[in-house]
């Protein structure tokens, strides 16, 4: 196993040697590849879990860097986290999986991220197998994540344009979670605040609510004014 440390430093080590928690905060163990013509779509994503920033290789790595953010259970992300190195049946095998999730619960998932067509090729296939070997040995998740629901993807990733709490208005929060618990959608909400507050203040604090899990909406159709929303761990009115 081979991975960078926070501060630049890379260390070697066993499988069973490695520290989670270094790597969790660590860095990319390889550099990305940039250059033009490029089909892949890199870049860097600023997650609220770790308050850090996240490369990512592809538009799909993106969205399961997105979901792991929003998840209320990940407590933290390292991208391209570990290169592995070993045996498969008298096969040489090496592999830096996408991501690597630590959860409240101390569970670890390790992350591939391939489309649907590509995860089922023989080669993945394999690698995967090989892969899921190894965490199972660790105590540790493997998933191999080929999407999710469209619509489910792209309301998290219009909420988390509403994830920093430094840009939204906070001083409202207590406000909007006293309306919650009388008005059952996010214009519901909006409209009782209206005459004490301008729309362009209310949501944005509430559409940050709702991405730190303090109230919950059905994330199952896409967002509107009409989306049901209550308070968290509740049912809505």
């Amino acid at each position: 196993m081979r991975y960078q440390q926070a501060g630049g430093a890379f260390v070697e080590t066993t499988l069973d040697r490695l520290v989670v928690a270094e790597v969790a905060a660590g860095l990319p163990v390889r550099d990305f590849r940039w250059y033009k013509g490029r089909q892949h779509y890199s870049g860097w994503y600023h997650a609220t879990t770790g308050n850090r920033l996240m490369a990512y290789e592809s538009r799909l790595e993106l969205a399961r860097i997105l979901l792991a953010d929003f998840a209320r259970d990940v407590v933290g992300i390292a991208a391209q986290p570990f290169q592995v190195a070993g045996d498969d049946g008298g096969r040489k095998r090496r592999h830096v999986p996408d991501l690597l999730l630590v959860h409240a619960d101390g569970l670890v998932t390790v992350v591939d991220v391939k489309t649907p067509r590509r995860a089922e090729e023989a080669k993945f296939v394999e690698q995967f197998a090989w892969m899921r070997r190894l965490c199972t040995l660790r105590g540790w998740a493997f998933e191999v994540w080929t999407g999710a629901a469209p619509v489910f993807v792209e309301n998290v990733r219009f909420l988390a344009g509403y994830r920093r709490l430094q840009v939204v208005e906070h001083r409202l929060f207590p406000q909007v979670l006293e309306a919650a618990r009388v008005q059952s959608s996010l214009g519901g909400i909006e409209r009782a605040l209206a005459g004490r507050h301008s729309t362009a203040l209310i949501r944005p604090a509430l559409l940050h609510l709702v991405w730190s899990g303090s109230l919950a909406a059905d994330l199952s159709a896409p967002l509107s004014t009409r989306t049901p929303v209550g308070p968290a761990g509740e049912e809505s009115p």
